[in-house]
């Protein structure tokens, strides 16, 4: 059992390897109860790779995973299957990106909601229904008795993804990962299931670990932002410090590219000059250096994670090094 303090999700040192190269290299991450992590960044940054490796359902390519993930205070790397069989859906849970595609075309979905419950939390047949039409209409579902004998190819997109995610928190989870979990659906559903996410965090407690390149999703749903790239952590902290004082060259020019209402009309928004290189062609030091505007010589040099600021905002990035160390002078 955590205590209100403790982190539920906690991430130190995370490494994946693929063949001999490395995909993912020393990811921190601590995640509190009740609280919304955005992991943020552009695709090929390594967000969804990171969310994989908690529940261990990475691709087969990859070969190798170390560091520690600790959920609720148990070591997750080394667990063996079916501990972790026990460990997803009932301690963890995962909404992926394509809600059609996630579900079983071949099942009811109130089936697919209830297998959760036949798994972790045996009881009465009409137990187990109550719960099922509970969750439906906790999620916004109308009509949960009908929807629940009907097939995904019978419901919408917006309607299958409020079906991953009563799936989900059936068994009410202390961490809920979120992949992307807005991708294929129009805006107004998207703003109708990130304001279910996040009232069912308040009546559930759940921690989310919510992954997007949507700053505008973050700004609305996050209590905390870890921005990634080249398969690590560049800077983390409160989301209100992070969007008003950011210190990473990366994460300023991230929120540039988000456009304002209060910006002029017809303006052009920045970009981010040239890609996000493979993991093969990551450069030694600073991976991010290659696009920086303020790279130098020390950017050949991997820079440390430090304090940027109060409230545990820390960046990797010697331009903030030499400023801190200028100011000590």
């Amino acid at each position: 059992m955590t205590t209100a303090s403790e982190p539920v999700l906690r991430i130190e040192g995370l490494g994946l390897d693929i063949g001999a190269v490395s995909v993912l290299d020393g990811v921190d991450l601590h995640l509190a109860p009740g609280r919304i992590l955005a992991l943020v960044g552009e695709s090929g940054c390594g967000k969804s790779l990171t969310a994989l490796s908690v529940l261990n359902l990475l691709p087969s390519a990859v070969s190798r995973r170390r560091g520690s993930i600790q959920l609720a205070g148990r070591e997750l790397v080394g667990l063996e299957e079916p501990a972790l069989r026990d460990v997803r859906g009932r301690e963890a849970s995962i909404i992926f990106q394509e809600p059609v595609a996630s579900l079983n075309p071949l099942m009811r979905v109130g089936e697919q909601v209830a297998e959760v419950l036949d798994i972790h939390q045996p009881g009465s047949p009409h137990s187990r229904a109550d719960q099922v039409l509970e969750m439906l209409a906790k999620v916004g579902i109308p009509d949960p008795g009908v929807r629940a004998r009907q097939f995904p190819f019978e419901l919408s997109g917006g309607m299958c993804q409020r079906v991953m995610i009563a799936a989900a928190l059936v068994a009410r989870p202390r961490l809920l990962i979120a992949d992307e979990p807005t991708t294929a659906l129009d805006v107004t559903i998207q703003a109708q299931i990130l304001d279910l996410i996040k009232r069912l965090r308040d009546e559930v407690g759940t921690a989310v670990l919510l992954i997007t390149h949507d700053m505008g999703v973050v700004a609305e749903m996050a209590d905390e932002v870890a921005v990634m790239y080249g398969g690590r952590v560049v800077e983390s902290g409160p989301t209100d410090l992070i969007f008003e004082q950011p210190a990473h060259p990366y994460t300023r020019l991230l929120l540039q590219t988000v456009p304002r209402l209060d910006g002029q009309p017809r303006h052009v928004l920045p970009v981010i000059e040239g890609m996000v290189p493979s993991a093969a062609a990551w450069p030694e030091g600073c991976r991010f250096a290659p696009r920086c505007p303020q790279a130098h010589a020390a950017c050949t040099r991997r820079p440390p994670m430090q304090a940027a600021g109060p409230a545990m905002h820390q960046v990797a990035c010697w331009a903030r090094v030499q400023a801190c160390a200028s100011s000590t002078q």
